[in-house]
């Protein structure tokens, strides 16, 4: 479609938007990079590189609609099995993304967070997380979280190890409990619109827990052409929907 198009297209979707209800934690599954440098006749890498622009892109404009949170699934634990080229690429893209929009995330009041497993991540890319993590952590606008070395199932599972190695017996165990000792308890909420996209149906161990009663939203669009068109599509699907948490709509009414 012509940009132009496109700028007209956004102008109507932004005119149904309800901007009292607005999600406040969207999740995504940037899915397609490599199908897209495929179609493209370029590697996957660079399908990759184009992916990591693309999400500048949402950020600002979750960031300007209202979003508070956005999380995105960057790097799964099963992805360390993928050709050790892709990752080490991978790893290097991380690090350079993080330098790279630094400032940019600071001058638009965005906060960084890292979620998924530390201790197995390479010493250098965590370094460089951190730092911006520290950096960024007094803006108050949306909270970036990227997730990288992260599975739904491990999570749950490092968090049933803290709440054992801190002494807590099994009729202390409670649904608040686990939250409290998720990855970024402290930060992120619980998911309410799940986005994947490249039509794929799955959700693919992405916050298992905090996206038990999340909307979902499949587009079909590929990761590196996904837009704020695309997001905006998303955000009124979620809107159209009537969310119960197992109510009757009798009862939300009320």
């Amino acid at each position: 479609m012509p940009e132009q198009n496109r700028d007209e297209l956004k102008k109507e979707l932004m005119a149904q938007v309800d901007k009292n209800n607005i999600p406040a934690h969207i999740a995504i599954i940037m899915d397609g990079n490599g199908r897209w440098a495929k179609k493209m006749g370029q590697s996957r890498i660079v399908g990759h590189h184009e992916g990591a622009r693309r999400v500048k892109n949402i950020v600002r404009f979750c960031n300007d609609i209202g979003v508070k949170h956005l999380s995105l699934y960057a790097f799964s634990i099963e992805n360390w099995l993928r050709p050790s080229m892709e990752v080490s690429a991978l790893m290097r893209l991380f690090s350079t993304y993080i330098i790279k929009e630094r400032d940019g995330l600071d001058a638009e009041n965005v906060r960084f967070e890292f979620c998924g497993r530390r201790e197995t991540m390479p010493p250098k890319v965590m370094e460089e997380l951190d730092r911006i993590v520290n950096s960024l952590k007094k803006n108050t606008g949306l909270t970036l979280t990227v997730c990288i070395n992260y599975g739904g199932r491990a999570e749950i599972v490092d968090a049933t190890k803290k709440i054992i190695q801190e002494g807590y017996k099994p009729e202390d165990i409670t649904e608040e409990l686990i939250s409290q000792h998720l990855y970024c308890s402290d930060i992120l909420p619980d998911v309410d619109l799940m986005v994947r996209t490249s039509g794929e149906m799955r959700t693919s161990n992405f916050h298992i827990w905090r996206a038990a009663y999340s909307e979902l939203y499949f587009s079909p669009v590929l990761w590196p052409e996904f837009d704020s068109v695309e997001m905006l599509k998303a955000i009124i699907s979620y809107q159209k929907r009537e969310r119960r948490f197992g109510m009757t709509s009798e009862q939300v009414q009320e």
